[in-house]
């Protein structure tokens, strides 16, 4: 049984991880509440690595949002984010943790990045400024990961997932991703019987969309490897317009309106698909269809209201 610490394990993300790290067996899972450990208190992740000592440190942990909470709360973003991964890094590194995952997201690239986004293209050219803080924090994080890794031979790496979606998502109305503020819109929407939903910005930028339990799956595949990359882009491949997903999301909700675009809102980066070719050269691929995962999630998010769970 190999000790393994899911720093984030409440999120969609980390639940995602709990869940692979289960079905595959072999694990002993530690994880910690924010009343339990502060990830920002770097004394007391200091001590917690140092007393619990596992083998494997996964970074799921971390402050997100979509656009208008990225824009909003850019000194929280940067902080936080920058802290959480500082402390586990430095703080595996001071406990002998032989192996740290950090996990990343493709907004690190430029907003002008080519596409399909290669690794390589990071740092050389600006970011999207909405969410520049973010995008630096977790820069900072795979940097630190790939320099522990050069100069204390600690096998310390990163994988970037794009835009990640699925069960026990955050569906805060202006702090969620676009796929479950779609979902929630929607779907209020489809019970008021609305005429009409708007979506931000003119739709025309487009997205490419992770289900969470692919990058679960992408995680332990790298983790398995014995010499990953230094950092990995982790997504489909293929991407649809924010238009195109909307009206996805709104047959999947049973809405049957009209979609209204606010050019008045800002889009962001006009494109986001990345590059998957290196991932894929390991032997991983995804393997959850984009439609039968939106019908899914939107299960799940009926679900959680009803039992009175949902993130809203």
């Amino acid at each position: 049984m190999k000790k393994l610490y899911i720093a984030g394990h409440r999120g969609m993300v980390g639940k995602a991880l709990t869940r692979q790290a289960e079905k595959l067996g072999g694990y002993e899972i530690i994880t910690t509440t924010r009343e339990q450990l502060d990830l920002g208190d770097q004394a007391a992740v200091f001590d917690f690595l140092a007393s619990e000592k596992p083998e494997i440190v996964i970074i799921a942990a971390a402050k997100v949002g979509g656009i208008h909470a990225n824009s909003t709360y850019p000194a929280d973003f940067i902080y936080e984010n920058l802290t959480i991964a500082a402390n586990l890094v430095e703080g595996s590194r001071r406990a002998g943790v032989p192996r740290v995952l950090f996990l990343g997201s493709s907004c690190i690239y430029p907003k002008m990045a080519p596409q399909p986004m290669p690794e390589g293209c990071l740092l050389t050219s600006p970011l999207e400024l909405t969410n520049e803080a973010y995008s630096i924090a977790k820069i900072a994080g795979l940097k630190l990961c790939q320099h522990y890794r050069a100069q204390h031979g600690l096998l310390y790496h990163s994988a970037m997932p794009t835009n990640l979606y699925g069960p026990g998502d955050n569906y805060h109305p202006e702090n969620s991703h676009v796929i479950p503020a779609l979902i929630r819109r929607f779907h209020e929407a489809h019970e008021r019987g609305d005429a009409n939903v708007t979506i931000w910005g003119t739709g025309t930028p487009r997205r490419e969309f992770l289900h969470v339990d692919d990058l679960a799956s992408a995680c332990f595949h790298l983790l398995g490897l014995a010499s990953p990359p230094d950092w990995v882009n982790v997504g489909v491949g293929d991407d649809v317009t924010i238009l195109e997903l909307a009206s996805l999301v709104a047959i999947t909700v049973g809405f049957t309106g009209g979609i209204l675009t606010d050019p008045s809102k800002p889009d962001g980066t006009p494109r986001k698909l990345l590059d998957i070719a290196k991932i894929k050269a390991t032997g991983w691929t995804p393997t959850v269809d984009f439609r039968e995962g939106l019908a899914a999630a939107y299960q799940d998010f009926l679900a959680s209201l009803k039992a009175g769970e949902a993130r809203l």
